[in-house]
């Protein structure tokens, strides 16, 4: 059972960044799905999830700005990023869940950079 995030890297401000995080050994879908972020000095931030079906919600900080999304023939759940601003640097993480299972699953995280 794995997560694994991939797709940061370091880009200006206003630019773009899609982070991917594909599920190997269980079947994504079936959970829930979160985004988290944390910079250095500050505490885990919930970004995103997408829940029960195709249910997306934000946090206030990012609402209108980045997009959840599954595609289930990839096992894989994106966070497309748009406008991003500097305070949008951080380690990016996937959380998986079920609660029904006790099943808690999380990656290694992605970093992103948003710097001119």
């Amino acid at each position: 059972v794995q997560l694994v995030e991939s797709g940061g890297g370091l880009v200006q401000p206003g630019g773009s960044l899609r982070l991917s995080c594909v599920a190997s050994g269980f079947t994504l879908s079936r959970y829930g799905v979160n985004w988290f972020r944390q910079a250095p000095g500050r505490e885990r931030e919930w970004v995103s999830g997408i829940i029960s079906g195709e249910h997306a919600i934000y946090g206030d900080s990012v609402k209108g700005r980045f997009t959840i999304s599954r595609d289930k023939a990839e096992n894989t759940v994106y966070l497309q990023m748009n406008s991003l601003k500097s305070e949008d640097t951080a380690l990016y993480f996937c959380n998986a869940i079920d609660v029904r299972l006790g099943a808690n699953y999380w990656g290694q995280g992605t970093q992103v950079t948003v710097s001119s």
